[in-house]
């Protein structure tokens, strides 16, 4: 099962991070042990200072492909859900500046939290509504109409690269409102107005 990660898909949260829009999606990958177990804390990591969360809409794979064609790729899918990409942004930003990949920084041990998956028959996800609430404050209010490229364009792109197998997960991006945690907040995961996420920060 393989964890594909796609960077700077809202426009705004690429500038509230000083990044460029990108002309293609920005990819990246996580462990399968970057999966937080369902009811158990989230630890900060000793080696960062600065971990912000990130809200996202998960797609999961239903059926493999490779070379996928847009106009096809709905069919690959069944279920979607909400994660947490948990980043380690100092670490993040060091590895950045020397040209290095930021595997350390994003694929870190419980740095993926997962929602349950629901049919997507349920939503329309051409405009689907999420948000999180950090200490039962909105922090971050996302919609997917605002997505540079759809979970379509997603699928294509990257089954040009890898080979996508039944199982296999992909976190679309995240809006603008990221920030750090700290020991004792709360995070919580609306999926249109039902809460399917919380998380403790230890």
């Amino acid at each position: 099962m393989k964890i594909i990660c796609i960077g700077r898909n809202y426009a705004e949260h690429a500038k509230e991070l000083g990044n460029e829009v990108p002309e293609n999606p920005v990819i990246f990958m996580k462990p399968d042990t970057a999966i937080l177990k369902k009811g158990t804390d989230f630890y900060i990591p000793e080696f960062s200072d600065d971990v912000h969360y990130e809200l996202e809409v998960v797609l999961k794979m239903s059926k493999g492909g490779k070379y996928i064609q847009e106009e096809n790729a709905a069919g690959y899918f069944n279920e979607i859900g909400l994660g947490i990409d948990f980043t380690a942004r100092d670490l993040q930003s060091s590895l950045k500046a020397k040209g290095l990949p930021w595997e350390l920084a994003k694929g870190f041990d419980g740095s993926a939290v997962l929602s349950e998956f629901f049919s997507k028959e349920n939503y329309d996800l051409s405009k689907l509504q999420f948000s999180l609430n950090k200490n039962s404050a909105k922090v971050q209010d996302g919609d997917t109409s605002l997505m540079i490229f759809s979970a379509e364009k997603i699928i294509a792109f990257v089954s040009q690269y890898f080979t996508l197998k039944a199982g296999d997960l992909i976190f679309t991006g995240t809006p603008a409102g990221v920030g750090k945690v700290v020991e004792n907040d709360i995070l919580e995961g609306f999926l249109e107005d039902k809460k399917v996420l919380h998380v403790r920060i230890q």
